[in-house]
């Protein structure tokens, strides 16, 4: 059974985070997430 991909975006205080679904699973950019607290470190707070 192929599962399928659908990506979407939420907009979070004038900030995106990205969301993925595969199947019935929702993965969400840690990232993103990061990019919000630190937009210059994301690798520091991930």
């Amino acid at each position: 059974m192929k599962q399928e991909l659908v990506k979407t975006k939420l907009n979070l205080v004038n900030n995106k985070i990205s969301i993925m679904r595969v199947g019935n699973v929702d993965y969400i950019s840690i990232t993103d997430l990061a990019r919000y607290k630190d937009k210059d470190r994301t690798d520091y707070i991930i």
